[in-house]
């Protein structure tokens, strides 16, 4: 049965399941929420209205951490997006959720806060977020030496979030050169195919970011 993903290739949260997409060989069809068409099945599969999606049939799987447990478990490939031992797992998932609620949350709040009118801003929470991904940043930087994955020896579904979360939010606060554990980390990440693959496809729509895409990456 065909999976079918509708995302847009500019979104943080679908380049970290297409990375594992790609990574894995994954048949699926791209439902790319650049049209009116699509983006109108997308709304009425799923009225909550975030993306991505994933489609199997009958069945509507909704959130990106949850696509990709979904596909370990029912469409496995040659990358191991959750270990099996218990114990790693739950490291994978924990990097998984830092990644998501401690680089992305914040990225993105920087961001938005962008796209309001000047009246409706909130220059407090702004300060929160950057003060967030400076902590955050410390944090990984101490994690990452000596480390060449976020978890073990192999790319997991950690990877898979990290990727697009420091992909953006060095565009957003940018990753000081104090943290050169972590830069070199987001490099590595940047050079690994699948993800790297997922930012070409990407670049088409650059001109869309808030803060204005820096010439780099």
């Amino acid at each position: 049965m065909t999976l079918a993903l509708y995302a847009h290739p500019f979104s943080s949260y679908c380049q970290k399941v297409l990375a594992a997409l790609y990574a894995n060989g994954t048949p699926f069809e791209y439902r790319s929420l650049d049209n009116d068409q699509t983006t109108a099945e997308w709304q009425e599969l799923w009225p909550i209205r975030r993306f991505p999606i994933l489609v199997h049939g009958d069945r509507i799987i909704a959130e990106a951490s949850i696509i990709l447990e979904f596909i370990d478990t029912h469409h496995p490939g040659p990358l191991s997006l959750i270990p099996k031992d218990p114990s790693v797992a739950l490291d994978v998932r924990l990097m998984d959720r830092f990644f998501d609620n401690y680089v992305m949350t914040p990225m993105q709040k920087i961001v938005s806060d962008r796209i309001r009118t000047e009246e409706n801003r909130d220059p407090f929470g702004v300060l929160e977020a950057r003060a967030m991904l400076d902590r955050s940043y410390g944090w990984l930087d101490s994690r990452m030496a000596g480390r060449t994955w976020a978890v073990g020896d192999g790319i997991t579904m950690a990877d898979c979030a990290a990727a697009p979360s420091l992909f953006y939010a060095d565009w957003a606060h940018p990753i000081g050169e104090e943290h050169g554990h972590l830069r070199a980390y987001r490099q590595k990440l940047l050079a690994w195919p699948s993800f790297a693959r997922a930012v070409d496809e990407a670049r088409p729509y650059r001109h869309f970011f808030p803060l204005g895409a820096p010439d780099r990456d």
